[in-house]
């Protein structure tokens, strides 16, 4: 037989159940930022819980990919590829505001948008992306990036710097440079350097591509330098942090890259410089000195700001690297997050996935995976739950993971815009 304090329990939890339920109903969400974290966020959102208010800020009325981008540089694709637009996402429910985040107040729980209007809501997702750090490299700034392109964010960059491989002469040197970790999209330089070396194979076998790293190791290492040494014997040069390969200076006027053992005039200069999360979050309070998000590891909500919720490249996630994959996966996480935070429940500790793909040549590709869940308040990998390309292939599983690559690309761009 109940006892009266377990009837008055049961009374009680009778009456808050419509009521949580109202608010549930009634919440308001705001999304910074419609890359492959925020947009995916907000729709996620809404297919879970459509009554929700999902508002996504985002200024640019077209979306540019940076994953695949490297491969407009080898002319193995369009910019256009690589674009995707809002309607999918409309179409979802999700209200659009094509504007900027100005400010967040973290106590009155607005956001103020450039546009002069104020969003209030319950909870806020941030998904600002990266800034660059113009004061890292003496001589490197915003002005700098037109003669130097870092094309690190997809789009008039990109095409900058395809424009300025295409010109150069035959036989000029290519030099690139690699920031110190973390940074947006760990194995993007090598990538880079390899399909730029594909390209010159092809239309400027004189050439080369010499990378300048503030490393002295990267991700799918060994499987990209047995690539190199495949398929571009002579034509990529790495030079590792310990071998002088952190660069200290710049000079634009000249193309000039300055290391601690000397100096590199290019042909064409690619410098991909330190970076932090996008400058909405420093403003937030949610970067840490740092310039990354720390999150608590289950919803990815703020440890310094409650009901801000940072997903994808802004967020220190623990062992889970910068990706699209990553912030994908992230943004379904905090979604299905919310939902269970907003009806007065604990959300499940999630287990997370990041899949890589990158191409060494256009029929050459290579994958890293990772599993990650929480742990002592971080994502921490899962030994042996995830794994790279087998080191020696057969039977043409580079060519299948390159078809894997662009399979994986359309689907989440898909998933992500419609």
């Amino acid at each position: 037989m109940a006892t009266r304090r377990h009837l008055l329990k049961l009374a009680a939890a009778a009456g808050l159940a419509p009521a949580v339920a109202s608010a549930q109903r009634k919440a308001k969400i705001v999304v910074i930022g419609g890359g492959f974290g925020g947009a995916t966020a907000a729709r996620t959102l809404k297919a879970l819980q459509p009554s929700l208010k999902v508002t996504l800020v985002e200024p640019n009325p077209v979306y540019t990919s940076c994953p695949f981008s490297n491969s407009v540089l080898a002319n193995l694709r369009e910019i256009d590829q690589q674009q995707f637009g809002y309607d999918g996402i409309r179409g979802a429910g999700v209200t659009i505001a094509g504007t900027s985040a100005t400010a967040v107040d973290a106590d009155a729980k607005t956001v103020t948008l450039a546009d002069g209007n104020r969003l209030s809501y319950d909870r806020l997702i941030m998904s600002p992306g990266i800034d660059f750090d113009w004061k890292a490299i003496p001589g490197y700034d915003e002005a700098a990036a037109a003669k130097m392109p870092h094309a690190w964010k997809a789009g008039a960059q990109t095409v900058l710097l395809r424009r300025q491989l295409q010109a150069m002469e035959d036989g000029g040197l290519v030099v690139m440079s690699a920031p110190a970790n973390p940074f947006r999209c760990p194995p993007g330089p090598y990538e880079r350097a390899s399909l730029i070396a594909y390209w010159l194979k092809i239309w400027k076998p004189k050439s080369k591509v010499l990378l300048l790293d503030a490393k002295d190791a990267f991700s799918k290492q060994r499987l990209f330098q047995n690539g190199w040494a495949e398929l571009y014997p002579g034509l990529i040069e790495w030079v590792p942090l310990s071998q002088g390969g952190k660069v200290t200076a710049v000079d634009p006027a000249t193309l000039t890259l300055t290391t601690e053992f000397g100096a590199h005039k290019a042909a064409v200069a690619n410098v991909i410089p330190p970076q932090r999360a996008g400058a909405i979050a420093a403003q937030a309070g949610v970067a840490d000195r740092t310039g990354w998000c720390p999150v608590e590891p289950v919803a990815f909500e703020s440890t310094l700001r409650p009901n801000i919720h940072v997903l994808g490249d802004a967020a220190i996630m623990g062992g889970m690297p910068k990706s699209a994959f990553a912030a994908n996966a992230q943004a379904k996480v905090c979604a299905a997050a919310i939902v269970k935070l907003l009806a007065g429940e604990k959300p499940q500790d999630p287990i997370v996935i990041n899949t890589c793909y990158s191409l060494v040549a256009a029929d050459y590709g290579i994958s890293i995976a990772g599993v990650y869940r929480p742990d002592k308040g971080q994502l921490t990998d899962i030994p042996g739950a995830g794994g790279t390309s087998p080191l020696v292939a057969v039977g043409g599983l580079r060519g299948q993971e390159a078809l894997y690559a662009s399979s994986w690309f359309r689907t989440i761009a898909a998933e992500t815009f419609g």
